[in-house]
């Protein structure tokens, strides 16, 4: 059984609070309405609060692992549901798993 694939619609955070901006690379390929989250999308995070010791060290980047093994656009996997999103800071130290909601149910992917 597939998983729902991700995309522009649905909403993806850090753990600490930040949103993330999705800079697509798919243009044209939609599910739900919205275009569908591929591998290799850029996905900034803002308003962070993560801190170490007062000292700010916010999340400002998703690195995605797992996607979709069959489903691709243009040969480039789709995010799904179960994929990872890893945050990590400017450094590239990880920091945690971000959140997605408000995924949409009506396309799935493997």
């Amino acid at each position: 059984m597939g998983a729902s694939i991700l995309d522009l619609g649905c909403t993806i955070q850090c753990p600490h609070g930040g949103q993330a901006t999705v800079s697509p690379s798919n243009t044209d390929v939609k599910v739900g309405g919205n275009l569908a989250l591929l591998i290799t999308d850029v996905m900034t995070i803002a308003g962070c609060t993560f801190n170490v010791s007062g000292s700010p060290v916010p999340c400002v980047t998703i690195q995605w692992s797992a996607p979709a093994t069959r489903n691709t656009v243009r040969a480039v996997q789709v995010l799904l549901e179960p994929s990872v999103g890893v945050c990590l800071n400017g450094a590239g130290a990880p920091q945690g798993i971000a959140t997605v909601n408000g995924v949409q149910t009506s396309v799935s992917g493997l």
